[in-house]
């Protein structure tokens, strides 16, 4: 048999390979556990602007690496090869076990360019079934030693002209009862989320459900990944099909994904995922009102198997 290595593109040795995912390289496999999940959805059939869908999840995350390299063809610099992984997301609820959301894209690692001069990003190219598709890239990537930094991220509405950053306050908050008194008076799921949660402390905050999962563990080095669909104007963003672009258009994502390595009292480490995602949702606004923008929050504790 020849020794030549074929003209397609052949998949190296995993050894070879894996680093060349960066940041991604501890994704490749099975990944299962549960999470959190608020939105506000509109609700036409019953005459009222919204109502406030609350659940607990169920979470199965499978990656697939991408063998070889992929080249992309440069004409103001040299050719490059990104390496990925292909992924799919299922969700149910975590009561019921009713299906909630699927989707299915790919995760790139894109190495330093000199035009444009941009250091190593990750990508997420995503299809969601109700007519959405987006392109996020990384907007920070860092490995500490420890556990993971978990910030605030807020569910109320809010009228902001400039969308604020996943863990950047708005400025105009929505405080009109009619709004957000289903975010104070609403009760957790009854399955599903770690014991001890405050109802209306979770729900104006997600990441309350995070910091609960890790309490008493003890996370040895965390990857950080935070992407968003502004990353890069013109060249990131989401594509909505026209009926969720009149009725609940789908604006912009931002998310943080921590990996982390968890060291047992009894036994070897294990690998954990965690992340907290915004999609920021615009229902037609009243005439002669301002746009208010409804944050869709997702938060999950998953294991690797």
């Amino acid at each position: 048999m020849s020794t030549v290595r074929p003209a397609s593109r052949a998949s190296a040795p995993f050894d070879i390979d894996h680093p060349k995912l960066g940041p991604l390289r501890e994704l490749p496999g099975s990944w299962i556990g549960t999470g959190f999940n608020l939105i506000a959805r509109p609700d036409f059939q019953n005459q009222k602007p919204f109502f406030l869908e609350i659940n607990s999840t169920i979470e199965d995350l499978q990656f697939t690496i991408i063998g070889g390299g992929i080249p992309n063809r440069g004409s103001e610099q040299g050719d490059i090869n990104v390496h990925g992984l292909h992924y799919l997301q299922k969700v149910a609820d975590g009561l019921t076990h009713g299906a909630l959301h699927i989707e299915t894209g790919v995760w790139i690692h894109v190495p330093e360019t000199t035009d444009p001069k941009d250091p190593p990003t990750v990508v997420r190219q995503s299809t969601i079934p109700h007519g959405n598709s987006l392109l996020a890239q990384s907007t920070f990537l860092k490995e500490v030693d420890g556990g993971p930094v978990i910030d605030a991220v807020d569910t109320f509405p809010f009228t902001d002209a400039t969308i604020p950053g996943l863990n950047t306050p708005a400025q105009d908050i929505i405080t009109d009862p009619a709004y957000v008194g289903p975010y104070l008076n609403s009760a957790l799921p009854e399955t599903g989320l770690p014991a001890g949660l405050n109802a209306q402390a979770t729900i104006r905050n997600p990441s309350l459900a995070l910091l609960a999962s890790i309490k008493d563990q003890n996370i040895t080095h965390t990857t950080v990944i935070q992407i968003s669909t502004t990353a890069a104007q013109g060249s990131t963003g989401i594509l909505n099909i026209p009926f969720v672009v009149r009725n609940a258009n789908a604006l912009q994502m931002d998310a943080i994904f921590w990996i982390e390595t968890v060291q047992p009292t009894d036994g070897a480490p294990f690998l954990q995922l965690q992340y907290v995602q915004r999609v920021i949702l615009d229902f037609p606004p009243k005439p002669g009102a301002p746009i208010i923008h409804w944050p869709h929050i997702s938060v999950a504790t998953l294991v690797k198997q």
